[in-house]
């Protein structure tokens, strides 16, 4: 495992290395289960204080990020990526609840709304809108938008 702390960056060492090891389980370098250096052997191999990477995996373990095993050592928490995720859809609600909010602010349906998200996780808002329709916000099955699509192409 390839920690490099930077003492000259002027944050404290025991922060980069947390950074460090987030971003490594957050790339896959490290996956849940996986167990982390020893604090010993990582301190010599940095030559930094032994303290200081316990207050690391201290406060990464009170962040859920890694377990820590009396004896065994330190492991990448499987809740560690959950937790994530949550905090990831939880932003995302947000965000739809805010455009929802918007559009019935402009008089859309809640019909209306959900026909426009299936259509832009489908791709066909941005296929629609690249030939020139509006087909695939107005709610039109396949077989109307291809004609649709061809009479806007005749002329």
């Amino acid at each position: 495992m390839l920690f490099r702390p930077n003492p000259s960056l002027g944050v404290p060492i025991y922060l980069q290395l947390m950074e460090q090891v987030k971003h490594a389980i957050e790339t896959g370098a490290l996956r849940p289960g996986e167990q982390l250096p020893g604090i010993r052997p990582l301190a010599e191999e940095l030559v930094i204080n032994p303290n200081t990477v316990a207050k690391a995996y201290r406060e990464l373990e009170h962040e859920g990020v890694i377990e820590l095993r009396h004896g065994a050592g330190a492991f990448v928490s499987a809740a560690g990526r959950a937790k994530k995720a949550t905090d990831t859809l939880r932003a995302a609600q947000t965000i739809v609840a805010a455009a929802v909010e918007r559009l019935h602010a402009r008089g859309i349906t809640d019909e209306e709304i959900r026909r426009l998200f299936e259509a832009e996780l489908a791709g066909l808002t941005k296929v629609a809108l690249s030939a020139g329709t509006r087909s695939a916000k107005e709610g039109l099955p396949a077989g109307a938008r291809n004609a649709k699509e061809k009479e806007g192409h005749r002329g």
